[in-house]
């Protein structure tokens, strides 16, 4: 299972534990209560281990492409035709600002990487 899905869930969980909690203190229930404010601490510390390990993959993979030594914006006609210019331009690595990778570069439009200019 990849870091999206297992965040995914133990949000899921996490909501599914506040809404438990909502309802033992409604019921003035302390036992149940106690026990889902314990489980949503341990849940939420796991869920800042999850994303602090998706950002370091995330900024290891844009020094990655960062460390090609060619990159230049693409023009609307090579966006339009990606299929043709990804076959021409060997080990090219397109990102666009929209992508988490694009947002953790600062890329502002979308931008060609690659070891060789093209």
């Amino acid at each position: 299972m990849n870091l999206k899905q297992e965040l995914q869930q133990m949000n899921n969980r996490l909501d599914k534990l506040r809404r438990k909690l909502a309802g033992a203190q409604e019921r003035g229930d302390k036992a149940i209560a106690g026990q889902a404010t314990q489980e949503i601490e341990t849940l939420t510390k796991k869920i800042n281990k999850v994303k602090s390990q998706q950002k370091r993959q995330m900024g290891k993979k844009g020094a990655d492409v960062k460390s090609l030594a060619f990159n230049r914006v693409l023009t609307k006609a090579e966006q339009a035709d990606m299929g043709k210019l990804k076959k021409s331009v060997k080990g090219l690595v397109v990102v666009h600002p929209m992508t988490a990778l694009g947002r953790e570069m600062g890329i502002k439009e979308v931008t060609g990487f690659a070891p060789k200019a093209f």
